[in-house]
């Protein structure tokens, strides 16, 4: 009985954490990110004319570039669906139409979620009932695809621009700097050994002894060949070059004058800085912000811009198929023994 007694005061314990977390802290620091970066834009020369440079992006001469970018937001997904409808086959075939709704689904669990954990959720919703809790391996395989994509090509960014990150000394202190790209080596050394030895991880969790019941719906990791690996890591290097050239398409529409070469590898830190830092999405939209001007604030005075550039790839890539798959979530029958 105490024991019991001790286990529910524990859950009660982490659910009032979790409910103190979301609800102040990261508000909190989303406001604190939020007046910071306001407080840049202000001070910022040519405030007016950056603030044209907005206004005239869906109907100047460089319109064209914004319209590539929503066009590319569809490529990005599809892409992200044929990753899961590849990792799929070896559990339910499916058709690329419901990989793509099921993906804009997760996304629309994600948003509220820290670090989107929430996508597997949605997506679970278009697997047949009984496969559900063996998809979610899947999925995250499919993230940690992209994961290693993220950090192997941050890293090459930041041994091109030589640490970019030493800009911003004055924010961040040298012990901190440090443990960063330790933290990266780590996780990117320990997503690519475990992405291609899922056995291995099979082992790791038996030892810590992790129920059998669990095991069981993460031995489907097993059935992926290298094949099916290479595959969906190749997909995921696709998807990541089209979201970086969606952001370099923003920064000129933006004018932050850069040179594409620069802005590309800045982009690439900038997309690991995000992987390695633990967000749901609105406070994301402040460290994004944040993380962008001080990466691009050496290269480029236009901090309106930078701003601006990380608020419409946001909007862009996470909330507007956030609303499709909403949309789609809303005339889902759930329950429906077909699904």
């Amino acid at each position: 009985m105490q024991t019991e007694f001790i286990y529910n005061r524990i859950i009660v314990w982490n659910k009032s954490i979790k409910i103190f977390l979301n609800r102040v802290v990261g508000p909190a620091v989303f406001i604190w990110l939020t007046y910071s970066i306001y407080l840049q834009i202000i001070r910022q020369p040519d405030l007016k004319q950056s603030l044209h440079y907005i206004g005239e992006a869906l109907y100047g001469e460089q319109s064209w570039k914004f319209w590539m970018v929503m066009s590319l937001m569809v490529v990005n997904w599809l892409l992200e669906a044929g990753k899961w409808q590849v990792l799929m086959s070896s559990l339910q075939p499916i058709s690329v139409w419901n990989a793509f709704k099921a993906t804009l689904a997760g996304v629309a669990f994600a948003v509220n979620t820290p670090n989107r954990i929430g996508e597997y959720g949605g997506r679970m919703l278009y697997v047949e009932k009984g496969k559900r809790l063996q998809s979610v391996p899947l999925t995250i395989a499919g993230s940690v695809s992209q994961l290693i994509v993220t950090m192997v090509m941050g890293v090459a960014g930041l041994l091109i621009l030589e640490n970019p990150l030493v800009m911003a000394e004055e924010y961040v202190s040298d012990f901190w700097m440090g443990a960063l790209q330790v933290m990266v080596v780590i996780i990117t050394v320990a997503s690519i050994v475990f992405y291609f030895r899922p056995g291995w991880l099979l082992k790791c969790l038996k030892k810590i002894k992790l129920p059998e019941k669990i095991l069981t719906h993460l031995r489907v990791l097993e059935d992926l060949n290298v094949r099916i690996l290479l595959r969906v890591l190749g997909l995921s290097f696709a998807r990541y070059l089209v979201f970086v050239y969606q952001y370099v398409l923003i920064l000129q529409l933006m004018h932050v004058d850069t040179l594409t070469g620069v802005a590309f590898w800045l982009i690439t830190v900038l997309y690991l800085i995000l992987a390695v830092i633990p967000t749901v999405a609105l406070l994301e939209l402040g460290v994004r912000g944040k993380a962008g001007i001080l990466l691009f604030q050496a290269f480029s005075s236009n901090t309106v811009g930078i701003y601006t550039a990380s608020t419409g790839i946001w909007l862009v890539n996470l909330i507007v198929p956030a609303l499709a798959g909403s949309m789609l979530v809303a005339g889902l029958k759930i329950f429906n023994t077909k699904q």
